[in-house]
């Protein structure tokens, strides 16, 4: 009996003398690519393909993957494609099956979880792996049982909760541009040509060739990929490598902070290191300052994917051993050669020439994480939460991993040991000078144990001894390094009964041990040898002793007259109001710090009278900057910012309600980074016109490969962000919003207006584009709102603002629930992507 022809309906659709897709013939078996292709047809929509049984077999994803594990996305089956399809992007004709603009969206590998096997499929319950760009970790296809007469087979994609699910909606919103030639589908659908040979991401098969055109293929000699719409990452970089700088180093403490002052990260077991990019570079150094760019080849290669001119980044290069950091695992990758490691960044001291130290701890974070977005993937960006730290601390203990950092996230970096920076261990772990070694009575054994110190105050003083964590290649190499510092006599003063037979050595190599506590003779118990720690010095070994956790900081800022009502209808005083703002200080400090800021003061609360002052007229007090700023006439006047939660608060303190920022930061205050615009609807329209205008601009701006986020303004409309890499000066940028926001109301003149008159609005959702011009100001995230019922301006998802009735959906009551929101997957990378204004 002759096999069934799977592609006869994909062959029978088409007219492959109008249309350029490639004609079906089914290939060889046993292949596992899978690719995505954004197809803008009748409506958008996502096919995802999975290569099985020689041919593609393919799912119409209407939304598009999410990451969210409690997203389950419809995905409708149609006909199998042939392999050679996994290549096309291109149009098709309209009056063609699927007639539209082809983005090949995401490509890589597949295959099913241990235990399961593609023969699933056909019983209707496929779990599965993807190593893609885009996509990747555990996802399951479930079908649908029938409704009806229903002909069409429903399907559904779901995200397995993993390490790579995160936010619903941030692959479709920020994935805008093919992974294989850099276009928009705008310029896919134009015609215009691919700018560079295709190249394979990381997890992309080996199979198959690269993305054909459907226009003239790239020949041999074009440039290497670039990032659409983005800063280009730059190997050698036109800016100065920065220079080495002190690092910040964390205090141990015996219990995990409280509140949401603080942000909680993994504690890596791995070595320190600053890693400098930009001209001449890059370069790793310790945390001593010692040039290890040679130990770690690979993480140096993968920093020319940092989308950074010249940076300096703390952090950690971590070995994984069964999933977890493993000390060990790192000794033996650098003994190796230095390959197969990952750099854990967490923080960014300065960027393009820009020293960024004296910022808060979390906007800090926030500037690093584009730089790290698209990044090769042995450069990741180490995650953190605000508050919960108890929950992170007792999963960490749980998967044993050596415990967390606790960083204050108002606070500056400062090159040396804080209380601003936490450790808290989940098991007794530091470093020791070696000071001497044990002979071994066992045949073949290089020591019975190492003896160790730590330095005291009059000199080195004695912690014991360990015997255990060593395997015989380990044993070796350190006795190796031993004899080399044999020395006759002991460098310190040892028990008689600790320094029997004891053979000394000159203090230089240190060790980390780990171990169970200090008996009262203050040595180790049961000690375990982890590792030599060649980046730290003898003479900066002491004991690390747990302190208590630093009480809760109290602001220096007085709120007077907290019982004075602000908000008469909804009974909020100052006193609430200030009690807000210091709860979300946190979660606004990305936002608000280091930017111009113009507040929204009501002294005598909202029903009162009410002024804007952009000024620093010096009555703030100190915890309130100023910058100074070139006014039109070549003046120059001080312009108001912040840069922690005391600078909010005295703004509180003398009666505002409102923040309003700049587009650009105080420090550059002639580039922005974000272009706004504002959806405001004339009296009379519903919300749901709203929601509606911002998708489809949302749309027009992805079609233009731009990214936008969603903000509740809190009073009538919805602000689209648009976050910019700060290159471009205050024209081009007002001219872009403004010849955008005239295109989409010529385009469609009965729903918008970019006409600020207000006989021009009727009816219609004003698009403003007028905050895009230097000295304009827009409500920042977490701000109040000076209207009934203090609502304030809060970032939303794209999939939440569909189920949002209000632009007024949370006010200050709701501090806990916004802190909760921040930290949660949805809202992670919210404003951050790394882009440039396309050249329209």
């Amino acid at each position: 009996m002759a096999e069934p022809d799977l592609l006869a309906r994909y062959n029978e659709k088409r007219d492959f003398a109008k249309t350029r897709e490639p004609k079906g013939a089914t290939g060889k078996s046993g292949g596992n690519r899978f690719i995505v292709q954004k197809h803008d047809a009748t409506r958008l929509h996502w096919d995802f393909r999975l290569e099985a049984d020689g041919v593609l077999k393919s799912w119409a994803v209407t939304r598009g993957p999410s990451l969210d594990p409690g997203e389950k996305r419809l995905a409708v089956r149609t006909e199998d494609h042939p392999l050679s399809y996994a290549d096309f992007e291109g149009t098709i004709p309209q009056d063609q099956y699927g007639g539209g603009t082809v983005m090949l969206w995401d490509s890589g590998t597949w295959e099913p979880v241990e235990g399961k096997s593609a023969e699933d499929l056909a019983r209707g319950h496929l779990h599965f792996r993807l190593h893609g760009q885009r996509m990747q970790g555990e996802w399951l296809l479930i079908r649908m049982k029938p409704r009806g007469k229903e002909k069409r087979e429903n399907w559904l994609l779901r995200k397995i909760d993993d390490s790579f699910a995160g936010g619903t909606d941030m692959l479709v919103e920020q994935g805008l541009t093919s992974v294989q030639t850099g276009r928009t589908m705008q310029e896919i659908a134009e015609g215009k040509d691919p700018e560079f040979r295709p190249r394979r991401g990381r997890g992309t098969s080996e199979a198959g060739g690269g993305v054909v055109a459907a226009s003239d293929s790239p020949d041999e000699n074009t440039p290497p990929p670039r990032r659409s719409a983005s800063r280009s990452p730059s190997p050698s970089g036109g800016r100065k490598l920065p220079k080495f700088r002190d690092v910040q180093l964390a205090t141990l403490v015996d219990t995990v902070p409280g509140g949401n002052r603080w942000l909680h990260e993994v504690k890596y077991d791995g070595y320190r290191a600053l890693l400098a990019i930009g001209k001449g570079g890059p370069r790793i150094f310790t945390r001593s300052g010692l040039d290890w760019t040679d130990k770690f080849p690979g993480i140096a290669e993968a920093s020319t994917s940092i989308a950074a001119e010249s940076a300096l980044i703390d952090g950690e290069i971590v070995a994984f051993k069964e999933g977890r950091p493993d000390f060990s695992t790192l000794q033996e990758a650098i003994s190796a050669g230095g390959t197969g490691l990952t750099f854990f960044a967490f923080d960014l001291l300065e960027c393009d020439g820009k020293d960024l130290t004296k910022l808060p701890q979390i906007q800090r974070k926030e500037r690093l994480r584009p730089l790290l977005g698209n990044a090769d993937e042995r450069i990741a960006f180490a995650e953190h939460v605000l508050g919960a730290g108890e929950k992170l601390y007792a999963a960490m203990c749980r998967e044993g991993y050596e415990g967390i950092v606790s960083k204050r996230a108002d606070a500056p970096y400062r090159g040396t040991r804080t209380r601003n920076w936490l450790k808290v261990k989940c098991t007794r772990r530091q470093e020791f000078v070696i000071v001497g070694w044990l002979p071994s009575s066992s045949k073949g054994r290089a020591f019975a144990s190492l003896l160790l110190a730590v330095q005291g105050k009059d000199g080195l003083e004695y912690r014991g001894k360990v015997g255990t964590g060593f395997d015989t290649e380990m044993m070796d190499d350190v006795r190796s390094k031993l004899d080399r510092l044999a020395r006759k006599t002991p460098p310190l003063d040892v028990p008689k009964s600790a320094a029997r037979g004891a053979q000394w050595v000159t203090p230089g190599l240190v060790a980390e041990i780990a171990f169970a506590e200090y008996t009262a003779e203050n040595v180790v118990r049961h000690a375990s040898f982890q590792g030599l720690r060649e980046d730290k010095a003898a003479e900066d070994v002491v004991d690390e002793n747990a302190q208590p956790v630093p009480e809760p900081a109290q602001s220096d800022v007085k709120i007077t007259s907290r019982d004075r009502v602000i908000f008469p209808d909804a009974k909020v005083t100052k006193g609430d109001l200030a009690d807000y703002y210091a709860a979300v200080a946190p979660i606004m400090l990305p936002w608000i710090a280091d930017r111009p800021i113009s507040l929204v003061r009501c002294p005598q609360g909202r029903a009162k009278q009410c002024f804007f002052q952009k000024h620093d007229a010096g009555s703030f007090g100190d915890h309130v900057r100023h910058v100074d700023i070139r006014e039109k006439d070549g003046s120059t006047e001080p312009y108001l910012y912040v840069d922690d939660a005391d600078g909010i608060l005295a703004c509180v303190q003398m009666g505002t309600i409102e923040f309003h920022g700049w587009g650009a930061r105080a420090s550059d205050v002639e580039t922005p980074d974000r272009m706004v615009f504002d959806l405001d609807p004339d009296e009379g329209l519903d919300f749901r016109d709203v929601k509606k205008a911002a998708e489809d601009l949302k749309q027009h701006l992805a079609d233009i490969g731009l990214t936008s986020f969603p903000m509740l303004t809190g009073g009538k409309g919805v602000h689209l962000v648009v976050p910019l890499a700060p290159r471009a000066h205050w024209p081009e940028v007002k001219s872009f919003a403004e010849r955008f926001a005239r295109a989409i109301a010529q385009s469609e003149p009965d729903r918008f207006t970019a006409n600020l008159k207000k006989a021009s609005r009727k009816g219609k959702i004003f698009i403003d584009y007028l905050r895009n011009q230097r000295g304009s100001t827009a409500v920042l995230p977490y701000v109040a709102r000076a209207r009934p019922g203090a609502p304030v301006a809060v970032p939303v998802t794209w999939s939440e603002l569909r189920d949002i009735n209000s632009p007024q959906h949370w006010n200050v009551r709701d501090a806990d629930t916004l802190i909760e929101r921040a930290n949660s997957r949805a809202l992670s990378g919210w404003g951050e992507t790394e882009q440039a204004l396309p050249d329209l």
